[in-house]
């Protein structure tokens, strides 16, 4: 309760000092008589400060809650981590090879049922840890088979008598796996669950990518997706409460995780279900909360954190010795700055190792049912981490956010901002590995892109980093819907993890293609003078082929313009008359005639001689 409120009725008067009882002074402080008005008046007074009192106390109080020990939470399903193992085993037969330990302790009702309806092909061996009589109920298919052991104590009920087998086998941990070997080739799981009720199996395949060799380790049995366990809560694994006054809708939710002094866990598994939620975490001294599917989730701890996908552990960012739960409560709401927290849970399980669930069950069906979606065969599944976010920009600045709907021109370059949520005040760094973008058609094309990094300082992005694309290897190609995808590594002081792949949605079109525009020639004073001048040079040259033509052709080179144009008829130029030819021939002519006649006219005398 606050110390500023106190309510009491005023007192008498308090004697002055020595010095002030003079007779003049005394007359002074003699109390004057009170009326009724004023005595009501102060009554109302004290009940009015007493109802301030107590409405700032009860305001106090309900900030916080006093747990208890329940045996049900709505908001967080308890699981400690027991022996088991998870592989890739499968016999020729397509059939599964399954080791079920039921552990049960002696308080325990020691009755289970088993729902095989819909599983598929496998042998199953069941085994348990206690003397006591066990009774169970099963439901089977044909394909189904079950083993138990010569000496075990359990009963089993049900219809198909021919599918339940008894054989002599050990009931130690490894070397009931070496007897499965030589018997079925291997096994594909193992499995211990403590107090159980029913195990149902989901239809599903019962195999795990990896190795096909059982290797016993501390699991949780919650993530094998093939089958269903519901055991009975114990109600001293936990309490828990909740204040009166809960969180606004919109506000996120606190939810405080304690574990006393005493307790002997040091390692918990924490799966966060929620969006927008706050978590803090107070362990003893050594303990390791190890957080997986962190949806933007904000933690605080006085332990270490470990995330998954880093190697590196987070150290604690409060300190915290005290398990009182009043303590918790205030230091979580200090801490985060809330006025309420959503709900307090004490675990008290009993080992070392404990799986919780954080999520509200309402969701927790279509939350477990998830991992049903996933391929056993695949080998190498791509690890896509929620915390990551991809917006795209149209311009350098980052500050045009490219909506998903828009179509990108091939010819244009896009910027990316790749961010991960901060994961308390964790500082991460982001290195982009590779970029690839894969069509979303009948026919997937995976292309892969060059980027490039864009600058990025701290302030101005903290935990993201900058990078662009060129698209211009998807001019040719016909596909307008692509899956930009980059392949990331986070880093923490220095070490890094794998960070999985951060997947975006891009709508490419082709550029507009302009039809080509006629060239124009542009003629300014030097091309007209090249113009003019070459056609001076074309006619010199014509000049000049005529003028060889003639000298070829015979005529004198050089003209007499008189006699040329005396033979020119109409020429006014010449007054010389023409003169008529000749028909005489000249003497040399007359001579060559003689001779030739005289020539012909003597063969005949000859002869005739």
């Amino acid at each position: 309760m606050p110390h500023c409120c106190s309510a009491t009725r005023p007192g008498p008067l308090q004697p002055l000092p020595e010095k002030l009882h003079t007779p003049e002074t005394q007359t002074l402080l003699l109390p004057t008589p009170r009326t009724s008005t004023e005595h009501k008046m102060e009554g109302h007074m004290a009940r009015f400060a007493l109802l301030l009192c107590i409405t700032v106390s009860a305001s106090a109080s309900s900030q916080t809650c006093v747990p208890m020990e329940v045996t049900d939470n709505p908001w967080v399903y308890v699981s400690e981590n027991l022996i088991g193992c998870w592989t890739s085993f499968i016999r020729e037969d397509k059939a599964e090879v399954h080791i079920l330990k039921l552990n049960f302790a002696v308080t325990d009702a020691k009755m289970f049922s088993l729902q095989m309806t819909n599983a598929k092909p496998m042998n199953l061996i069941l085994t348990l840890t206690t003397p006591d009589t066990t009774y169970g109920a099963y439901f089977l298919n044909s394909d189904v088979n079950i083993y138990i052991n010569n000496d075990s104590t359990v009963i089993l009920h049900g219809s198909q008598h021919n599918n339940i087998h008894k054989q002599d086998f050990p009931t130690e941990d490894e070397e009931l796996i070496k007897w499965a070997k030589q018997k079925f080739g291997g096994v594909t799981s193992f499995t211990t669950v403590k107090n159980l009720q029913t195990m149902s199996s989901t239809g599903t395949q019962g195999t795990k990518p990896g190795s096909r060799y059982c290797t016993l380790r501390n699991e949780d049995a919650i993530e094998k997706h093939f089958m269903k366990i519901e055991t009975a809560a114990r109600a001293s694994l936990f309490k828990s409460c909740s204040p009166q006054q809960q969180n606004p809708g919109d506000e996120a939710e606190l939810h405080i995780i304690n574990i006393p002094e005493n307790s002997t866990i040091r390692s918990v598994s924490l799966r966060v279900d929620t969006k927008k939620t706050s978590v803090f975490l107070r362990g003893p001294q050594g303990t390791t909360w190890t957080i997986i599917n962190a949806q933007h989730t904000q933690f605080c701890s006085n332990n270490d954190i470990l995330l998954p996908t880093f190697t590196h552990i987070i150290p604690p960012s409060v300190t915290l010795g005290i398990d009182n739960a009043e303590d918790v409560q205030r230091k979580a709401l200090d801490h985060f700055k809330a006025s309420t927290f959503t709900s307090y849970i004490e675990l008290r399980p009993e080992g070392s190792m404990v799986s919780l669930v954080l999520g509200n069950k309402d969701n927790s069906a279509v939350i477990e049912a998830a991992p049903a979606a996933v391929t056993p065969i695949t080998t190498n599944v791509p690890h896509q981490m929620p915390l990551l976010l991809m917006q795209l920009y149209t311009s350098p600045d980052y500050r045009s956010p490219l909506d998903p709907s828009t179509k990108v021109q091939s010819d244009k370059r896009i910027y990316a901002e790749i961010s991960v949520h901060t994961i308390g005040d964790i500082v991460l760094t982001i290195k982009v590995i590779s970029c690839f973008v894969r069509s979303m058609d009948s026919c997937p094309v995976i292309k892969e892109l060059s980027f490039m990094l864009e600058a990025c300082s701290l302030n101005s992005c903290p935990n993201s980093t900058r990078l662009s694309f060129s698209l211009d290897q998807l001019q040719e190609l016909t596909s307008t819907t692509w899956d930009l995808e980059c392949s990331i590594k986070l880093c923490h002081s220095e070490k890094c993890g794998d960070g999985g792949r951060v997947k975006r949605n891009l709508e490419v079109t082709q550029p507009c293609l302009q039809p080509p525009t006629p060239p124009c020639f542009d003629f300014g004073l030097p091309g007209v003078l090249g113009i003019a001048f070459g056609g001076f040079l074309i006619g010199v040259l014509l000049i000049g082929a005529l003028w060889f033509i003639k000298i070829k052709t015979g005529y004198p080179t050089g003209l007499d313009i008189s006699s040329t144009a005396a033979n020119l008829p109409g020429c006014p130029c010449s007054g010389a008359k023409r003169q008529p030819v000749s028909t005489n021939p000249s003497p040399s002519e007359n001579s060559s005639a003689n001779a030739s006649i005289g020539s012909t006219q003597s063969t005949p005398t000859s002869s005739m001689a």
